[in-house]
């Protein structure tokens, strides 16, 4: 079973990052496009030697925002369906009551929170003219140091809520268990160094602009890995037990079947009561 949703985890993230390449190519790439040619400007601005363009372009625009956008959105969609797919293996029949499409739209709410909008939410994406090139080691560790401490707050705050709902009831748990990931993500982000690196002339329309894109991007993959899967696993989970259901009232009717030809074959060899 874990191979076959595996397999359908994948296809689901495909799907995901192909929506999410679209989106991403109609709304963000013309943030992308007016901050390189803000950089663009900046650079001729202050080179010493205006006609000195500096190292060749390896990769053009063109491709950049063509195939190379398509082949990291989608290889990025199909790891995560992965991913979600095995998580999904390990919390089924795990959380309450809830079957495959249940279980799958919770995790892939908890997957944007967690992954997508708490780290967003500290250090927030910058389009290509933002940001010192000489400190984006540092930020990306801070940036994947805010994930996994919100991914490990949530499944702090999962295992708390199940810990503590036999003696304050589910509503309760899931309030207090809410309230400490809360907690721990806040004290977090206080306590983690800001990044600000914007420049003070760039455009701010522009810079919010690109943070909506990346954001909506997101929500759009999460939105579409947590339905598609939902669908592909209740197939592969729900139908076995449908047809189990089907196949044991088919099994009664065919025995009341057989048991009714069997008196109407008996019945007209009995006597009739009444009768000298």
């Amino acid at each position: 079973m874990i191979r076959s949703l595996l397999i359908r985890g994948m296809i689901a993230g495909l799907v995901a990052g192909l929506i999410g390449f679209a989106f991403a190519r109609g709304f963000g790439e013309t943030s992308v496009a007016r901050a390189i040619a803000f950089e663009e400007q900046h650079e001729h601005a202050e080179a010493a030697h205006p006609h000195d363009h500096g190292d060749a372009e390896l990769v053009s625009r063109d491709t950049q925002a063509g195939l190379g956008l398509l082949t990291g959105v989608a290889v990025f969609g199909t790891a995560l369906g992965g991913l979600f797919s095995l998580v999904f293996a390990f919390a089924y029949g795990r959380l309450g009551p809830l079957r495959a499409r249940g279980t799958s739209a919770l995790l892939a709410l908890f997957g944007f929170v967690s992954v997508a909008i708490v780290p967003f939410l500290k250090y927030p994406p910058n389009p290509p003219a933002v940001g010192n090139p000489e400190t984006i080691g540092p930020r990306t560790a801070l940036f994947f140091g805010m994930v996994a401490i919100s991914i490990a707050a949530a499944v702090f705050a999962v295992r708390l809520q199940r810990r503590i709902q036999a003696r304050h009831g589910a509503w309760n748990a899931a309030l207090i268990a809410g309230a400490t990931y809360i907690v721990v993500v806040v004290i977090a982000q206080v306590a983690l160094p800001a990044v600000d690196e914007v420049p003070a002339d760039f455009s701010a329309s522009l810079l919010w602009n690109f943070r909506l894109a990346a954001i909506g991007i997101q929500a759009l993959i999460w939105t579409t890995l947590g339905l598609v899967f939902s669908a592909l696993a209740a197939r592969e989970l729900e139908r076995p037990v449908l047809r189990s259901v089907g196949l044991f009232f088919l099994v009664l009717w065919r025995r009341d079947a057989r048991a009714v030809r069997r008196r109407a074959r008996v019945s007209p060899h009995r006597p009739v009561s009444g009768t000298s």
